[in-house]
């Protein structure tokens, strides 16, 4: 007999030292497991090896009934398929339920972006007379000129950053490290927030550390406080919609596409560790396309 506990545990251990995930893909892996216990309390299912494909698709059944999105589904099938793989390997169960189950197809969504024209507009409302409206400044600056994921400029820290050579030592997912370049206009307010803003702001409520970005007590910016930074700074620009970070990150490799950069450098840069997730953004912009006929086409 299995024990639940016992084999969520291992399997977490698993996730941990083999697959080398992220605390946030392990809470993910952990709130989708939850969610499956519980439907076998349900079906009173009261060991692992029991489930049988069956099972399988009924527990499917149930995640389209709460109109989930066809990609939070396909995660949470996938995350089980991942489970059962591992007890079938550990020997705590015979077969893999999940493993002819189907997912669904994917949505082919592009990815939103801000255009030149938003960035300037978002850039020129910002105050910079303040720590605070420094501070999101820096953090803007930073978030376009590098694409970085907001966990990823969170945890920046201060011995990351090397102005000499302008870059930043960036802890990607699966703790996978890359160095990523940024400009002058990056390197200007970072070095003004950092010695002003950061160090008064620090200085005033007497804390210690190296996080780049801070909140207004001087304690270590965190995703959520950077969340809402975003969505105040669109507001300032009387635009229309909320700022999600991962726009900052979808126009710098959009951008960069549009004016040259190649597929590879981008993914790079990203930190993608396949080229399929960059390539979505091989879209082009209706005025890309407008400037690249304008100036490829004989009669154009």
């Amino acid at each position: 007999m299995v024990d639940t506990k016992k084999a969520l545990q291992l399997f977490i251990e698993y996730l941990q030292i083999e697959k080398n995930c992220s605390p946030y893909t392990i809470d993910n892996y952990k709130r989708d497991l939850g969610e499956f216990f519980l439907f076998l309390e349900t079906q009173n299912i009261e060991q692992l090896a029991l489930v049988e494909y069956f099972d399988a698709r009924l527990f499917l059944t149930t995640l389209y009934e709460r109109d989930l999105s066809k990609r939070t589904v396909a995660r949470k099938i996938s995350c089980l398929r991942t489970f059962y793989k591992f007890l079938v390997r550990e020997g705590m169960v015979g077969e893999n339920p999940f493993s002819l189950l189907a997912l669904p197809k994917k949505e082919h969504k592009l990815p939103r972006f801000l255009y030149e024209e938003e960035i300037n507009q978002l850039f020129s409302t910002l105050n910079k007379d303040t720590p605070m409206g420094l501070r999101d400044a820096a953090l803007l600056e930073v978030l376009y000129a590098t694409g970085t994921r907001i966990s990823e400029c969170c945890n920046i820290q201060l011995q990351d950053i090397d102005f000499s050579l302008e870059t930043i030592l960036v802890h990607g997912k699966g703790k996978k490290d890359r160095y990523v370049p940024f400009g002058q206009c990056a390197k200007e307010t970072l070095q003004t927030y950092i010695n002003t803003a950061r160090t008064e702001t620090m200085s005033s409520y007497r804390t210690s550390h190296s996080y780049l970005f801070i909140n207004y007590r001087g304690e270590p910016l965190t995703v959520r406080g950077a969340h809402y930074v975003l969505n105040e700074c669109i507001k300032k620009a009387a635009a229309n919609g909320k700022l999600h970070p991962h726009m900052l990150r979808h126009s710098f490799a959009t951008h960069l596409l549009n004016n040259g950069a190649d597929l590879r450098t981008v993914q790079e840069l990203l930190g993608h560790s396949k080229i399929s997730s960059t390539q979505i953004y091989t879209h082009v912009t209706k005025e890309q396309l407008r400037k690249v006929y304008n100036s490829t086409h004989p009669r154009a």
